[in-house]
């Protein structure tokens, strides 16, 4: 990736602004800071997804758990973490052996998969099977694009606001350090990038503060589209890059 540093001011605030909001959605509906950050950050610069924005995807779950931890389900966090770890292992293989270019195909594709698996699935019950189900691909696309919210969101949409903030952040906080592991291994993952996420940390702290105001106001039928079409958008983006 280009230095951390060599991001210029505007870039930078850039940045910050989108990890802003998505951090707000993220605290106020359990996932989305990846889903509208990582799409931003790969045109900024590529090498900010998915290294850097792990950093971010592991952070500020963290703070949500801390904050909602009394809505956890235990249960659902052990049969989804071992999906996610097999699928960053996965993650791994196929990013040993691609190109920046082909990297660029499959972040788009799989930003628009998981708009479509957002925007038009139902609510299933979150049974062990379709945990680890839905762990694996997690795990695959975070580890592969930094966004792993969408799979285990949709198992959990039926579930109250507490109990999915709590429990995705759990599964992403351990399945985070699993996808960084995977990137390491293949020379993806080091002091640089790790550098890099850490500069992005300043909104994620200023967006999750707000979020402890903003979560009802937020959680409301127009924001979930406007975030998905904006995904969209930047991740047909991304494909089109790659193809031309």
């Amino acid at each position: 990736m280009g230095d951390s540093m060599s991001l210029t001011l505007a870039e930078w605030l850039l940045a910050t602004v989108v990890l802003l909001v998505g951090t707000i959605i993220q605290g106020s509906v359990g996932f989305g800071v990846a889903l509208l950050g990582a799409p931003v950050l790969f045109w900024i610069d590529p090498g900010l997804v998915p290294g850097p924005m792990l950093i971010v995807g592991m952070a500020l779950p963290f703070l949500i758990l801390v904050r909602e931890r009394r809505s956890l389900d235990v249960r659902g966090v052990r049969w989804a973490v071992p999906g996610q770890l097999s699928g960053a292992a996965v993650a791994a293989l196929v990013l040993a052996e691609i190109s920046n270019q082909g990297l660029s195909l499959i972040f788009g594709l799989l930003v628009l998969f998981a708009v479509a698996l957002s925007a038009f699935a139902g609510a299933p019950k979150p049974t062990p099977g379709r945990l680890l189900a839905a762990g694996s691909m997690s795990g695959f696309m975070a580890t592969a694009t930094s966004i792993g919210g969408p799979p285990l969101a949709l198992v959990y949409q039926a579930a109250p606001g507490g109990r999915l903030r709590a429990t995705l952040s759990a599964i992403f906080v351990v399945g985070g350090f699993g996808s960084l592991t995977a990137l390491a291994w293949i020379g993806r993952f080091g002091m640089e990038e790790f550098l890099a996420g850490l500069s992005l940390l300043p909104g994620v702290l200023a967006g999750f503060w707000l979020s402890g105001y903003t979560a009802r106001a937020l959680d409301r039928a127009w924001l979930r589209p406007a975030v998905l079409a904006v995904s969209a958008v930047a991740g047909a983006a991304a494909v089109a890059d790659a193809v031309w």
